[in-house]
């Protein structure tokens, strides 16, 4: 029997699974929010830093290194993060972790030297990495229980989030100082926090059939346990490969375009802002291509368009070509790390997505000094054609892995193997 049958224990239009629905919904919109929150915050912070450096009175290498710390605490933060999910659940520790980001982001602003920015940062970075890892694990839990692929839904609603942030941050820079605009952010966050927190801990994930049974809940069996290691590693390393494209693309994108193409400035500043843009709407519609196609399907697909969309955008003649690419690259990129940060938290709950996470954090602190120096030794155009050859380098093993294990997400059709 499918399992989408076997998922349905109460009969059609009963109160019992009209109260299973109610609650998977709530928590479906609380979760929502903590995402976009998340990337709401982050951007608004980001926005910000110019008038930090300035405040502090930072050099720029000062700067890069107090920058650092935002790293350091998230990737210290992800792993310990893994395991408090799995003693005190996923759900409290999103909403602990969603406050605590919301009381750190105002920290920055009441610093002034690069030692102190570097130290609050630390704490920054370690409330954001904890929200990351926690409501991406509740997110897979989540997955498990509607028995349908809404990872790339969360994820769009971050990137929807970190747009909302950067343009409102934009707006207000002239405005507002650090310092109100980043206890706006903390005030803004501590509501939807208010809002969202106890949605997220009063409804409860009803109970799944044996055969789909929650990987938090349920451990692999022993002499399954380093296949599985192996496999989530794989699936960190698809991560990596995605994030590498994104944190290279942020950094490097707009210097490419004007610098080796000549572009306007504003056109320049823009092409970051189409990639991210496609990157959503490729999110939007990640859902509907999961059900269609199937996971393994969508990062094959993802990796080979990403990367054809990366070689027009590096290697491409003109500017308008150029962006044509960085939007082809954001369509293709969108559902990869969604759906291998997914597939790492099915195989091993709060600690699979842990680790699937710092790997792909791990990418995207790599990509823009990888770039750099690759510009320095050939030139921008080819060390850019690098995130092509991960992308493909990430669908090539999102295919293999199907080969690897017989696991099968509740929410992948059949098809997909």
């Amino acid at each position: 029997m499918p399992l989408l049958n076997k998922s349905r224990t109460a009969a059609p239009g009963s109160h019992g699974e009209d109260l299973a629905r109610h609650s998977l919904n709530r928590l479906r919109t609380a979760l929502t929010l903590f995402f976009a929150l998340d990337g709401f915050l982050f951007a608004g912070w980001v926005v910000r830093i110019p008038a930090i450096k300035d405040q502090t009175g930072a050099s720029a290498s000062a700067l890069g290194m107090a920058l650092l710390g935002v790293s350091a605490g998230a990737v210290v933060t992800m792993t310990l993060t893994g395991r408090l999910c799995g003693r005190f659940g996923t759900r409290p520790v999103t909403v602990l972790a969603g406050a605590l980001m919301s009381l750190s982001i105002a920290l920055p602003a009441q610093t002034h030297s690069a030692l102190a920015l570097g130290l609050v940062l630390l704490a920054f970075g370690a409330a954001y990495g904890g929200v990351n890892v926690a409501m991406n694990s509740a997110a897979v839990e989540l997955v498990a229980a509607l028995r349908r692929p809404v990872m790339p839904g969360f994820h769009a609603a971050f990137s929807l989030g970190g747009m909302i942030g950067a343009g409102i941050g934009g707006l207000v820079a002239a405005g507002l100082s650090p310092e109100t605009h980043l206890l706006s952010l903390t005030v803004i966050g501590l509501l939807t926090t208010a809002v969202a927190g106890p949605m997220l801990l009063r409804h409860r994930l009803p109970a799944l059939p044996d055969d789909a049974a929650s990987p938090t809940a349920t451990p692999a069996p022993a002499g399954r346990s380093s296949r599985t290691r192996r496999l989530v590693v794989l699936f960190g390393v698809i991560a990596l490969c995605t994030a590498y494209g994104e944190g290279a693309l942020a950094d490097w994108g707009a210097l490419h375009l004007e610098q080796d193409l000549h572009a306007h400035p504003g056109i320049a500043a823009a092409g970051y802002a189409l990639f991210a843009l496609a990157m959503t709407v490729g999110r939007l519609t990640g859902t509907t291509l999961l059900e269609r196609l199937g996971q393994t399907r969508v990062l094959a697909a993802g990796g080979a368009t990403a990367a054809a969309g990366m070689l027009i955008g590096a290697l491409a003649p003109t500017t308008w070509l150029a962006l044509a690419g960085f939007a082809v690259t954001g369509l293709g990129l969108a559902n990869i790390f969604p759906v291998a940060v997914g597939r790492a938290g099915a195989l091993a709950g709060p600690s699979g997505v842990a680790t699937a996470s710092t790997l792909g954090y791990g990418g995207m602190l790599l990509g823009p000094p990888a770039i750099g120096f690759l510009a320095d030794w050939f030139s921008l155009p080819v060390a850019l054609t690098t995130v092509a050859g991960l992308a493909a380098t990430a669908g090539v093993i999102g295919f293999a892995a199907r080969t690897s294990t017989r696991y099968r997400h509740p929410s992948e059709p059949s098809r997909a193997h």
